[in-house]
């Protein structure tokens, strides 16, 4: 503060004086200090700063909160149990602690070990779901309210405790709808156009699929390849294969894959060429 002569500085709380046995006031020709020690809750409120000097004044408004810990929650209810679960329900405590509440943490207890664990914290309803608790323990539950202060004092302690029985679960297969596999034959890979020099052996390949599962016939010029030492032909999950061993010029020529099953048939073609050795 400033201002000529020395400002006359007074405090009041709501247009009332103040306890002089609970509130300092220290003045000096520059501040104002105002102090509580060990402040209360009634000690909350609006409190007016005048100053003035021959009768003009100026005046400042200080907003005091003082907060303490909330109460416990109220009414704190077990209000089902199943399978590994347990549902709890609450309402806020009667005393907030002259702040807002925060939220709740939620704690359990097993009979075996009697500690409590924080099963969940920061919970901003009055109602919450455990779960994943233990076959065959017996739990206790209680829950804290927070406010900026902290967590109330107390807790709230359920009444009675969650016995979490194993339940009993008939098996019952899944039932999988009948879909009709049957495919006419595919080739999901067609035969490619090579070129290999004479007597080095060469692999044709392609991929098919069908069901059921097509015969696989192979052709060169149109004319089917049967039992000859030369060829080998293989099919394995799907992927057929033709080797031709050891080629010369006479092999070359168009070669033909073909799949057939019941319902119906489809082939590839490829160009093999064998050129003699440079």
């Amino acid at each position: 503060l400033q201002g000529k002569p020395q400002p006359e500085v007074s405090w009041s709380k709501e247009g009332q004086p103040l306890d002089s046995s609970r509130i300092n006031i220290r003045t000096t020709e520059r501040d104002t200090i105002f102090y509580i020690r060990s402040a209360q809750r009634h000690d909350s409120g609006t409190y007016q700063l005048s100053v003035r000097i021959n009768g003009a004044e100026d005046k400042a408004t200080l907003d005091i909160r003082v907060i303490e810990p909330p109460g416990p929650p109220q009414n704190l209810k077990l209000v089902d149990v199943w399978g590994f679960n347990v549902a709890l329900e609450w309402t806020p405590p009667a005393d907030n602690g002259n702040s807002d509440i925060k939220g709740y943490v939620v704690q359990k207890s097993d009979k075996k070990s009697g500690k409590w664990f924080t099963a969940l914290e920061h919970c901003s309803r009055t109602s919450c779901t455990i779960s994943d608790l233990i076959i065959g323990n017996t739990y206790s539950f209680r829950v804290y309210a927070e406010n900026a202060c902290g967590l109330s004092e107390k807790a709230a302690t359920a009444v009675g405790v969650a016995h979490i029985q194993k339940t009993k679960t008939t098996y019952q297969p899944e039932k999988i709808p009948q879909r009709d596999m049957m495919e006419p034959p595919k080739f999901t890979q067609p035969l490619t156009d090579r070129t290999t020099t004479r007597g080095y052996s060469t692999h044709l390949f392609c991929s098919v699929r069908g069901f059921p599962q097509p015969k696989i016939i192979w052709l060169k010029n149109q004319m089917e390849i049967r039992e000859d030492p030369k060829y080998i032909a293989m099919i394995e999950q799907g992927v057929c294969s033709l080797e031709i061993r050891k080629p010369s010029p006479f092999d070359g020529g168009i070669y033909t894959c073909k799949a057939v099953n019941p319902l119906g048939e489809a082939s590839v073609d490829c160009r093999l060429d064998v050129k003699g050795k440079v």
